[in-house]
């Protein structure tokens, strides 16, 4: 089999297309390059979804954690608190045995049935823990942005009549995001990276279609020699963190245009008249 043909047949193995079974002998190069990108598919549908609905929640959390008000504040203090103080891995074995516990046959919802079984899955029940564990550790960032928020803005706010809803859309949020920025490109990265834990927790691979670390293990597992697929995994996930920080340094840079640092300044020359 020649590397286009390897293409044609694993590029997307790891969502079901393509060839149905793995190689089992005579690995190549080019077989390992290939699965393991196509198991990378994976890392980037768990690493975009959870971090575009965990930028959601960790803003509420923010917000909640700075009210003066307990019965809101207490609740988003714990909910940072269990999700930062345990490791990941163990949160997606025990949320994997806790949806096996629901009924087979799905729960009965005002007459209507709704089906259970889905929620064991990878693209599901990994995705929700990732989705709240990276809303966790953002929402501490966050926050700390929060209270980091010059008080001479907000009470120059004040002092033209921008109160509430106003003042958080037009002082605190941007404010926020653009003091938070730099520590949540850090977390993006992590959580990209945390999502090789995925498949190696209580999640399964239906039908051995993984993520790029699960072909990794496979061809390290078959060949005995870990020296060839690991390295491509970190290359994969190198490139990957090179595409996200430049995505983030764009958004950092729209967030800073304002700023006299961001601004070039224009060379003007002013000759010297001698008299």
């Amino acid at each position: 089999m020649t590397c286009w043909e390897t293409l044609q047949a694993y590029a997307f193995r790891s969502i079901g297309l393509g060839e149905n079974l793995l190689p089992k002998s005579d690995f190549t190069l080019c077989q390992q390059v290939t699965l393991i990108g196509s198991g990378l598919i994976w890392n980037i549908y768990f690493g975009v979804l959870a971090l575009g609905f965990g930028f959601l929640l960790a803003v509420g959390i923010a917000v909640a954690k700075s009210s003066s008000r307990a019965v809101i504040r207490k609740p988003a203090e714990w909910f940072v608190f269990v999700f930062r103080g345990s490791p990941l891995f163990i949160q997606f074995f025990l949320a994997y045995e806790a949806l096996q516990l629901l009924p087979k046959s799905g729960i009965n919802l005002l007459g209507i049935t709704v089906e259970t079984a889905w929620t064991t899955r990878a693209w599901a029940g990994a995705l929700f823990v990732l989705f709240l564990n990276t809303s966790a550790y953002a929402a501490e960032i966050f926050f700390g942005a929060l209270k980091s928020v010059p008080k001479g803005d907000l009470e120059a706010a004040e002092a033209y009549g921008i109160t509430g809803w106003q003042k958080f859309r037009r002082i605190q949020w941007p404010t926020m995001l653009r003091l938070a920025w730099p520590a949540y490109t850090n977390e993006a990265i992590f959580l990209f990276h945390a999502t090789t834990l995925v498949f190696f927790s209580g999640f399964p691979a239906f039908r051995q279609m993984g993520d790029a670390l699960y072909y990794a293990n496979y061809f390290a597992d078959k060949t005995f020699n870990p020296f060839v697929p690991y390295p491509i995994v970190a290359c994969y996930f190198i490139a990957l963190s090179l595409i996200v920080t430049g995505l983030f340094a764009l958004v950092n840079r729209r967030l800073n245009r304002h700023l006299p640092s961001n601004v070039k300044s224009r060379i003007r020359l002013r000759p010297q008249i001698i008299r």
